[in-house]
């Protein structure tokens, strides 16, 4: 993909302090690392957390970087535009650079802490009902369609992202349904976007260590709801408040305890493997089928129905598409075993998240709910206790094992997490390796009892000190089950 712009017309909507470079100079890349500089690229010296970029200007240089937005003037001899939040300006330029391709299609973003990716995909789902080429992005993959491109985050940075709209848009594509995470919001990564809707699924704790207090994951959060034409909103979640008081957008709200809301689910029925309730709007109502279990998949087909609505479909044709969506990897995932006990992977990493699906499990469950469960390293310390007494309380038996333990000691967070379980009469056992452990939950499984692997989900790997090892659980199951048949 081969661009040119002028300086002067990526510079567009961004406020200069200061600048030598030509502004009619013609720049054919946009980077921020400067391993990815080339000849005639605008390097961005985005100040990060770990280090600073202004000390890669240099290396960028070398590599025949032209230009460089900067927050301060650099002291290697290249032409510079200094800029107040350089982060920013990366936003900015790059939605320049790429032809702003959001402004092309349909951008639909959902934010908060659970939910999001099962949300996405069931919008996904919906859309395309309606004709619609969808472009996905989000924790699991990235999707342009059907096709699916790998991911190594949930909000990529944002040239990359900028760069992905443009071939979502050269593609075909009518809609964008993306996550929108807090990091996102609060690293300017999505600057420059307008989205057509946005929606709120809910707010528990999560990246505390990165946001510090629940009020400032609230504030970030917030933030998508001041780039967006109309804001679908949980009215039940008790952030909802504050997060309309700063809301600059339309408001429409779901619940499924208040009748005050635009959009209310009523006659809930929760089977082991599906869920049902009726959506009711002002004169309209339509029975909807979810083959996905658990009340939090009520809550989030709320949010896309609420979505959709906005978007022009009519309340049958939602109840239509939704009856064949499927569920999502990692998601309340069935492993098939042909054993007499059921194994599930989820993506539960939060407090909130575990107690949902070990209630949607406990719903279902005829023998025991063991849940097997650790947490992440170098993350947010103060949920570790939580999700130990949402475990030793929800489930009949608890397997404490490492998630990715990062550069922490795997058995200082196994302790962090044993404090929540002091005192607690639900039998557990502890085993570091996560292997070992998954191996010892099926090895010790007894008949009807569904096992839930929980905090990896649709992850392949585990992250052991700074070292990405392959770890699919899956595939663990699979190679035990092949080794107790041999």
């Amino acid at each position: 993909m081969v661009i040119s712009m002028k300086l002067s017309d990526i510079l567009k909507d961004i406020d200069i302090i200061e600048a030598s470079a030509n502004l009619e100079i013609e720049i054919s890349d946009i980077c921020s690392d400067s391993r990815k500089a080339s000849k005639g690229a605008l390097f961005v010296a985005v100040t990060g957390f770990e280090t600073d970029g202004h000390k890669y200007i240099p290396a960028a240089v070398d590599l025949g970087a032209s230009c460089v937005i900067c927050e301060h003037k650099p002291e290697t001899d290249i032409p510079f535009v200094v800029v107040d939040n350089s982060r920013k300006a990366l936003a900015y330029a790059s939605a320049n650079f790429y032809g702003r391709p959001a402004d092309k299609m349909t951008m639909i973003g959902i934010t908060g802490t659970n939910g999001k990716t099962t949300s996405t995909y069931l919008l996904k789902t919906i859309l395309e009902s309606g004709g619609a080429k969808v472009g996905l992005i989000g924790t699991n993959q990235n999707m342009i369609g059907d096709r699916v491109l790998d991911t190594e985050r949930t909000t990529p940075e944002s040239n990359e992202l900028q760069l992905l709209f443009k071939q979502m848009h050269d593609e075909g594509c009518t809609h964008v349904v993306m996550e929108v995470s807090s990091h996102a919001l609060e690293l300017n990564r999505v600057d420059g976007v307008r989205f057509n809707v946005g929606v709120f699924t809910n707010l528990t704790q999560d990246h505390l260590d990165f946001h510090d207090t629940m009020d400032k994951y609230c504030m970030a959060k917030s933030k998508l709801f001041t780039m967006c034409d109309v804001g679908v909103l949980n009215l039940d979640d008790e952030a909802c408040e504050k997060i309309i008081g700063t809301a600059t957008c339309d408001v429409f709200t779901y619940s499924t305890k208040s009748d005050e809301a635009d959009l209310v689910a009523k006659n809930i029925r929760l089977k082991n493997d599906s869920v049902s309730f009726e959506a009711l709007l002002p004169g309209n109502i339509r029975r909807i089928e979810l083959g996905i279990p658990g009340e939090f998949t009520v809550y989030n087909a709320l949010g896309v129905i609420g979505a959709a609505l906005q978007l022009g479909f009519e309340l049958k044709q939602i109840e239509q598409a939704l009856k064949s969506a499927s569920g999502v990897k990692g998601r309340v995932e069935v492993v098939p075993t042909g054993t007499d006990y059921t194994m599930i992977i989820d993506y539960a990493h939060t407090p909130d998240a575990l107690e949902n699906v070990l209630s949607a499990v406990r719903g279902f469950a005829k023998g025991r709910v063991v849940v097997l469960f650790g947490c992440g390293g170098d993350r947010d310390g103060k949920k570790r206790p939580l999700m130990g007494a949402i475990a030793a309380k929800m489930a009949d038996f608890v397997i404490v094992t490492s998630d990715n333990p990062r550069t922490e000691e795997p058995m200082s967070i196994i302790n962090d997490i044993l404090t929540g379980m002091e005192g607690t009469k639900t039998p557990y056992t502890v085993i570091e390796d996560r292997r070992k452990a998954i191996r010892w939950s099926m090895d010790n499984a007894q008949p009807e009892d569904v096992i839930v692997l929980a905090g990896k989900g649709h992850e392949t790997y585990q992250i052991i000190g700074k070292t990405k090892t392959h770890l699919d659980e899956r595939e663990e199951i699979a190679a035990h089950l092949q080794e107790i048949k041999e």
